[in-house]
Formats: C-alpha cells, structure tokens, sequence
C-alpha cells in the first residue's frame, strides 16, 4: 500500500511540534519578558496553519488506511500536547514500515 499519506503526515507533525516547541520556549518569552509581540503573532500563525494542517492531515490518513477513529483521536490530542506528534511519529514510523514491507 502506498505509504505517501503517512510520510507527509509524520513530516507534517514533525513540523507542528518544533512550531508548537518554537511558540512556547521562544516567542512567548519574547513577547512577556522582552515586550515582543511580533514573535508570537509570526510564529503563532505559522503554528496554527501547521496544526490544522496536521489535523487534517491526520483525519485523511484515518480515511486512506481505514484507521479506526480512536487513532485519530490520538494524533488529534497529540497536536495539542508539547511533544505529543513526536510521540505520535513513533507509532507512524512503526505502521509506515509495516506497509512498505508488505509492498
């Protein structure tokens, strides 16, 4: 089965979680210590394109692989959860190669 959902999905969480990491160890600090609101509003936006993105991603996948919706429920409060996509890629990586090895 083709695995190129999920690559773009763990690449995608990937992305979210620096974004999320980004947000709340540098701009918001910037903001509340150093009165640099600009950080937050930049990578704020960045972040929250990238959320839904995942989000998105994430119910798709649920769609192609026919996962069942507790999986998708997992990847969507994973998203909400410093560090929780790249908890989450595990499994991903685990389910990836298990199709490409029976492809």
């Amino acid at each position: 089965m083709n695995t190129k959902v999920i690559r773009l999905l763990r690449k995608t969480g990937i992305a979210e979680g620096i974004s999320f990491l980004v947000l709340l160890l540098i701009a918001m600090p910037l903001k509340y210590i150093w009165d640099w609101p600009l950080a937050v509003k930049y990578v704020g936006w960045a972040h929250g394109l990238l959320f839904v993105s995942y989000v998105a991603l994430a119910y798709y996948a649920k769609e192609i692989y026919n996962w069942p919706f507790s999986k998708f429920i997992k990847a969507f409060i994973a998203a909400w959860l410093p560090l929780g996509t790249f908890v989450f890629d595990k499994q991903l990586k685990k389910e990836e190669a298990i199709l490409e090895a029976k492809a």
